[in-house]
């Protein structure tokens, strides 16, 4: 990634994302770190104060130039506070001169948000672990030598991935598709704020992979088989017409020697045709299996990355001024989420020193979403179903959780957020838990 003493240039993934904000997508993301015992304020601003000097480039802003956004290093300090905004608030406001990301706590949760331009959540989760480090080796005095496997170095860590592996062996580029055919969009009630809801169920990793093997496939899939089949029973007969559309994030440092906390993951659409749904759940666990396979191939995984990256390589968009570039990048972006359902995100096993898992409850994740969005997060053996919604009824999720319970994996369902949103938001948990209970 190019760079100065003063500015930053945008990943590939990266440049589409302030261009496509709008509404309850704020396009930022949420992870957590629920703790055994209360946040201490002062001592979670030293550890932010101490990382952030690892990661120098998440101290920016961003800038608007006459072809692309790009960030600027700020000198601005990111000050720890007790939580009191809605769930993934705005973070990038137009000629805003605000950090794109920001550090604060309820109770025993600690939360970092970030502005996805500035990273995705594998990034962002190695910034998030060095701060809870730090803050558990001073907060509870423990050997200061106790450090996350991190080898990377700043340089690896602001490194632009997309470019570096770019070739031009493929023309394929996300600019170029076809519109995809519609899909069946979830329908809902929205928040009159545009707030997103966020819920969160829990269960144990070990009975969940004991299920998925037992199917023989892997959680990834049968969580997104079980999605898929939650989203099914809440379609009218009429709508069997759309097929079902899972977007599913794919890290990419799996598959390309990067140790980068930028943007580097690509996209694969797991379709489900919904007029084969006959009330069993193993034939869609076959689909996505076999669709999990084709789709993560080596070919298929290249040719993911330079898509992304044939953006920025293609000399008749670099023309074009920004203000126009805004304007098609967001019609294209429009026309091909008509194309998708909703999406799963797994991003996967957090790991920590030995010393500080007695310390630590478990990690959670979340996305903003102008729809339904769920992030899967694992610590221990606890693995956090991370659930946001536009919307303010929740049956479909809860179609969910009771067909995990079903198989056989208790769920513990909880809320998020500062003590006024929980309160309110526990409500609207409990009548719909009612409703289910009542059928």
């Amino acid at each position: 990634m190019a760079k100065n003493d003063r500015w930053y240039e945008l990943d590939n993934a990266a440049k589409i994302i302030p261009s496509t904000t709008v509404g309850a997508d704020t396009r930022v993301f949420r992870i957590c770190c629920e703790l055994r015992e209360e946040v201490r304020e002062d001592i979670l601003q030293r550890a932010l104060d101490k990382t952030i000097r690892e990661f120098p480039h998440f101290n920016c802003v961003l800038k608007r130039g006459l072809f692309w956004y790009y960030l600027e290093a700020s000198s601005r300090r990111a000050v720890v506070c007790e939580e009191n905004l809605p769930p993934c608030s705005m973070l990038y406001r137009k000629g805003g001169k605000n950090l794109l990301y920001r550090l604060f706590y309820y109770k025993k949760r600690i939360s970092l948000e970030m502005f996805h331009a500035l990273s995705d959540g594998t990034g962002a989760f190695v910034f998030f672990r060095s701060i809870v480090s730090n803050y558990l080796v001073e907060r509870y005095e423990l050997d200061p030598n106790v450090k996350l496997e991190d080898p990377s170095s700043v340089r690896e860590k602001e490194d632009d991935a997309f470019s570096r592996f770019y070739t031009k062996q493929t023309k394929k580029n996300w600019l170029k598709e076809r519109p995809p055919k519609r899909a069946y969009r979830i329908k809902g009630e929205r928040n009159e704020n545009l707030e997103i809801q966020l819920l969160e169920g829990t269960v144990s990793v070990r009975k969940m992979l004991e299920k998925a093997r037992s199917c023989g496939t892997t959680i990834a899939v049968l969580v997104t088989a079980v999605y898929i089949e939650a989203i099914l029973q809440e379609m009218r007969t009429r709508e069997r017409k759309y097929p079902i559309v899972i977007s599913v994030p794919v890290n990419l440092r799996n598959y390309f020697p990067s140790h980068t906390t930028r943007n580097f993951f690509g996209v694969i659409n797991v379709s489900y045709n919904s007029m084969e749904y006959d009330g069993n759940l193993d034939p869609i666990i076959e689909h996505v299996r076999k669709a999990f396979q084709e789709l993560l191939s080596e070919d298929k995984i290249f040719q993911t990355m330079n898509a992304y990256a044939a953006l920025e390589h293609n000399r008749a968009v670099k023309l074009v001024p920004l203000v126009l570039k805004d304007l098609g990048i967001r019609g294209i972006s429009t026309l091909m989420q008509k194309g998708v359902t909703s999406t799963v995100s797994n991003v996967g096993k957090v790991e920590m020193p030995e010393q500080l898992v007695p310390f630590i409850e478990k990690f959670s994740s979340y996305m903003s979403t102008n729809r339904v969005q769920m992030c899967i997060s694992s610590f221990q053996d606890k693995l956090t179903f991370g659930v946001t919604s536009a919307y303010t009824d929740h049956t479909m999720i809860m179609h969910f959780f009771r067909r995990l319970v079903d198989l056989g994996i208790p769920v513990e369902l909880a809320v998020t957020g500062n003590n006024a949103q929980e309160v309110k938001k526990r409500a609207v948990l409990q009548k719909v838990q009612n409703k289910h209970k009542r059928k």
